[in-house]
């Protein structure tokens, strides 16, 4: 399969459909005419003007007083990607390289950084080939641009630094030999075009949010069914309870929750208590600002990923060159903090379910086994979720209201959106945990309404569990039920 860059907008479905399927790039012939436009221009500029272009014919950052001579502007953009090149900590996961490898040849694309036609087609090829350059999670204050996790992204291009082919890491010299490459000549201008950027930043949250969605839908899943365990009442998904609170993800929650319900004779039956904890009686609200948060930072991802981000900006037509700021990560910086607190927040409301399942109330037994007492049953799973909600909120201290000045202070207001994003990649694995210990307490738990059942959609979900996580008679090692019950969340909505 392949797909053409043509400058037209991407969003996070196609960029997950393009990274998963592995499917073939090419530059259409009209983004292929920009980028050699915009480089032509950049040459003429520079061949006829003999005043200092930030970046071109200076030094950088705090250098950028420094005249540099003309002899010497394709090894100032070497020695700027070789220098930057200072990543550490873990190594980022495979698809989140290839959507940095996708979004920055996407912004190339739109001719306005003054690349050769040759890098950008050599990024692609490095896509087309599965060459994933080896990049560390550390090392971006995500203001001008992602600099160190983009300097190893392109280090390859002039063959160096690492990349891997599938689990294989080698030299990127020697990639370049296999496939027959030749290193890439960086000119004037493309070193810094390659390494500022927000790249790094964005394919986490193209990455994020469409994890951030399928969990969204899985807690609404989960949660249904803890409801029906628990014995729970439906009068607060009423469609009329959110007319007169009219947020959108708190309709959309409500409704969700009376179609997975439909049929079910327990949610049906009669009921002696008149109200639920909020817990359960205020998920519509919990879980539908959750949607709106979600909702809003994928608009902001979605403009990000659209966007020239790199500095400075060449603008053929105007005769401009303009050294800004689009570079600085503010606005991902707020959301990506803004996401994690709202996903956290479907992490903690869990948890109070898993506690109210165990607790002995509403005809079920104390931690769900026959003999409590002689088994701790299901005591310690949600100490485990308790842990990990807590986790989740040191986690979710803002990154965005932080700030530590560089390049001697020319750069004096950054970001931290970078820590911001990669925080936020933790918060969502914390999430998959509890709603899995939720789903393992809610299953257990529902067995306990037999001969009762829920709905036939929710019953066709708890079948499919129970192939592969057992119902838990007496006391016996539970971490690789969790485990499972982990796997089977990431996949939860496609049973439906």
């Amino acid at each position: 399969m392949n797909f053409e860059i043509t400058g037209r907008p991407l969003d996070p479905e196609t960029i997950e459909k393009i990274v998963e399927s592995r499917m073939k790039l090419s530059l259409s012939e009209e983004s292929r005419q920009l980028v050699v436009r915009c480089r032509e221009y950049l040459d003429r500029k520079l061949g006829t003007d003999t005043a200092p272009i930030y970046g071109i014919t200076t030094g950088f950052g705090a250098l950028h007083n420094i005249q540099i001579s003309r002899d010497q502007l394709n090894k100032l953009q070497e020695n700027l990607v070789i220098s930057h090149a200072c990543g550490t900590g873990d190594e980022v996961c495979e698809d989140i390289v290839r959507t940095m490898l996708l979004l920055k040849i996407h912004a190339l694309s739109y001719g306005k950084s003054g690349v050769q036609a040759e890098t950008v087609e050599r990024l692609i090829d490095f896509f087309n080939e599965s060459v994933t350059p080896v990049v560390y999670e550390q090392g971006s204050l995500g203001a001008s641009g992602d600099l160190a996790p983009l300097a190893h992204l392109v280090l390859p291009l002039i063959g160096m630094g690492e990349a891997r082919i599938g689990d294989a890491k080698s030299s990127a010299a020697g990639i370049l030999r296999k496939f027959g490459w030749k290193p890439v000549i960086l000119r004037s201008k493309e070193g810094l075009a390659l390494l500022n950027g927000t790249q790094f930043m964005s394919a986490h949250g193209v990455y994020i949010i469409q994890r951030a969605q399928r969990l969204s839908q899985a807690a609404d899943i989960i949660a249904a069914i803890s409801l029906d365990a628990y014995d729970g009442r439906i009068d607060p998904f009423l469609r009329i309870v959110h007319e007169i609170r009219p947020h959108k993800g708190q309709i959309e929650t409500s409704e969700a929750f009376l179609s997975l319900l439909e049929g079910s004779s327990l949610i049906s039956k009669h009921k002696d208590h008149v109200q639920d904890p909020y817990s359960f009686r205020c998920i519509p609200q919990v879980h539908g600002a959750t949607k709106d948060a979600i909702r809003h930072a994928r608009s902001v991802i979605v403009t990000e990923i659209n966007s020239v981000t790199d500095n400075p900006t060449i603008f053929p037509d105007e005769d401009l060159i303009i050294s800004g700021g689009n570079f600085h990560g503010q606005p991902l910086a707020l959301v990506f903090d803004f996401l994690a607190i709202a996903l956290a927040e479907l992490g903690s409301i869990s948890e109070r379910r898993i506690y109210r399942l165990i607790s002995g109330e509403r005809g079920l037994p104390e931690f769900l086994v026959a003999s409590p007492g002689l088994n701790s049953g299901f005591m310690i799973p949600q100490y485990t979720a308790a842990s990990v909600v807590s986790q989740n909120k040191q986690l979710c201290t803002p990154a965005s209201v932080d700030s530590i000045p560089s390049s001697n202070e020319q750069e004096d207001h950054v970001s931290m959106g970078a820590n911001g994003a990669t925080r936020l990649l933790r918060v969502v694995a914390n999430i998959e945990k509890i709603l899995a210990i939720e789903l393992f307490t809610a299953v257990q738990a529902l067995e306990f309404r037999r001969p009762g059942k829920s709905s036939a959609v929710l019953e066709k979900v708890v079948a499919a569990y129970r192939s592969v996580v057992p119902f838990i008679d007496d006391d016996r090692i539970m971490y690789p039920e969790i485990a499972r019950s982990i796997e089977f969340v990431r996949k939860i909505n496609r049973i439906l």
